[in-house]
């Protein structure tokens, strides 16, 4: 089982021709998936209108989900301290615990951002990097 990250998630969304979609779906082989909460508040915040909102909430209500415990989320604290003190700054708090989340249960984290690549090189988080977006114009 995997993990998706936030960034995966938007790829899909913005691709209108579903070729993200199909992609994913081969990437994944049929194998199921769980997103974080906090990839479903990302998700919601960045509605565009009531519409939006409706029509995302109702996907994201029937997904799965790992959440942080306490133990967690200063455990995802000290990955962010360290990674600060190192000179490396994240572009987002939140992954710190979405990488933890996925490193409390031994799962592997699907993504495609940078910040990842980072927790992982001080902390044995299983990711892989995904890239759905694809050429300019064919979306």
């Amino acid at each position: 089982m995997m993990v998706l990250d936030t960034s995966i998630i938007v790829d899909l969304l913005r691709d209108k021709t579903g070729r993200s979609a199909r992609d994913l779906e081969a990437f994944l082989g049929g194998g199921e998936f769980l997103l974080s909460r906090i990839s479903q508040f990302e998700l919601l915040r960045g509605c565009r209108d009531e519409r939006h909102w409706s029509e995302l909430n109702s996907y994201l209500e029937v997904q799965n989900y790992i959440e942080c415990d306490a133990a967690s989320w200063v455990a995802a604290s000290r990955t962010f301290y360290e990674l600060r003190k190192s000179g490396r700054t994240l572009r987002s708090s939140f992954d710190c615990c979405i990488a933890q989340a996925a490193l409390d249960r031994n799962l592997t984290l699907v993504h495609n951002d940078d910040d990842f690549e980072a927790i992982a090189e001080i902390r044995p988080l299983r990711q892989t990097r995904l890239d759905l977006k694809h050429a300019k114009g064919k979306r």
